[in-house]
């Protein structure tokens, strides 16, 4: 029977902490997502902009703490923001 140490049930119990935070986030992140593109399908640029704000946010956030990684959260933060200035500009 292999030894089993107090500190792998530790690190097993650390690691069902964080990937529950983990999914906490990025399915917040993705809401803020899912809102920001539905002002877009809707023409509204005041809700849209305001969204994008909270969206950028998030994403910003989610990458700080290696939820997301860094690349990722920059290519979604900038073509959510192509998203909205095309909106603007019509």
């Amino acid at each position: 029977m292999p030894v089993v140490h107090k500190n792998v049930f530790k690190a097993a119990r650390q690691g069902e902490k964080r990937r529950l935070r983990n999914r906490s986030v990025q399915s917040g992140v993705k809401n803020l997502i899912k809102k920001l593109q539905a002002a877009v399908e809707a023409n509204k640029t005041e809700d849209a902009t305001s969204m994008l704000r909270e969206a950028t946010r998030g994403l910003a956030k989610a990458a700080s703490k290696g939820i997301v990684h860094k690349n990722t959260a920059s290519r979604r933060i900038s073509r959510l923001t192509a998203q909205v200035r095309k909106l603007a500009t019509k």
